[in-house]
């Protein structure tokens, strides 16, 4: 299944609308390119609504606000979830300040998404529970590990109920939650912690994946989710065998993902469904 999902991507090549951050925007469109779709990095609010109407899908990450961003992502969601575009929102930084928390209610108070990707504090953060982040990073206290995960589980069943939309949840463990079934991700390697953007390289793909899967998009994410971890795997192998550092790895990550094809991914995959 999730081999259809990274094949029709390839195939129907949907416009990403992203509204990122200035950090990771690069990569971000790389990403997206990487996987075969195609990226545009539109953030002024006068085009936003435009745009977000005619894409296959829109990413918002939220890891760099300020105020021309903030109105061009309302235009941007306001106009998707008008023409029946999913939207895939990544609440960098939720819990590490005030202002967004109050965006990020404002969005959730107004609009409908269909992924809602981040990290396991700022999802925690979220859904209103103890969450120990460290800025834009997961406190350790938070990790999902295999003695808390039917714990986690179930809050990220909740949350995606509460929230009406699927929750993707990045970390060692990987987590994606509908209500009613989640799945389970062990892929990927730590040194994608230490590589500036592979979050918000996660959301870009995952958009990219429902983009061109609008009728799957709880396996769509999970299925990106998978791609990178595989990816993350692959490069960390690579790196090792080039004698490379974080810069490698971040090359070799690319690749991985733009080489990516169904048996690669049905073979390094380690998921399960709960």
């Amino acid at each position: 299944m999730f081999e259809q999902i990274l094949d029709n991507v390839r195939q129907r090549a949907p416009l990403i609308h992203c509204i990122t951050n200035y950090i990771t925007t690069n990569d971000c469109a790389n990403i997206v390119l990487a996987c075969g779709a195609s990226p545009t990095m539109a953030e002024a609010e006068q085009e936003a609504a435009d745009i977000a109407s005619v894409a296959g899908a829109v990413d918002i990450n939220i890891g760099n606000l300020n105020t021309m961003t903030v109105r061009a992502m309302h235009r941007a969601i306001a106009a998707a979830n008008q023409a029946g575009v999913p939207v895939v929102l990544d609440p960098v930084g939720a819990g590490a300040s005030a202002y967004r928390m109050d965006t990020l209610r404002e969005f959730f108070s107004a609009y409908q998404f269909a992924v809602v990707r981040g990290n396991v504090s700022e999802l925690l953060a979220v859904g209103g529970a103890a969450s120990n982040t460290k800025g834009v990073d997961a406190g350790a206290a938070d990790a999902v590990t295999e003695e808390n995960l039917e714990e986690r589980v179930a809050f990220f069943k909740q949350l995606s109920a509460s929230l009406g939309a699927v929750v993707s949840v990045s970390g060692a463990i990987d987590i994606i939650a509908s209500p009613e079934r989640a799945y389970i991700c062990r892929n990927g390697h730590p040194m994608m912690s230490r590589v500036t953007g592979t979050g918000c390289m996660l959301s870009a793909l995952t958009a990219a994946f429902c983009g061109a899967n609008h009728d799957q998009i709880l396996e769509a994410a999970a299925a990106a989710t998978a791609v990178m971890g595989v990816a993350g795997d692959i490069a960390r192998k690579k790196t090792e065998e080039m004698g490379g550092g974080t810069g490698t790895f971040r090359v070799c990550l690319m690749d991985a993902v733009s080489l990516m094809d169904a048996q690669t991914l049905q073979g390094g995959m380690n998921i399960e469904i709960r």
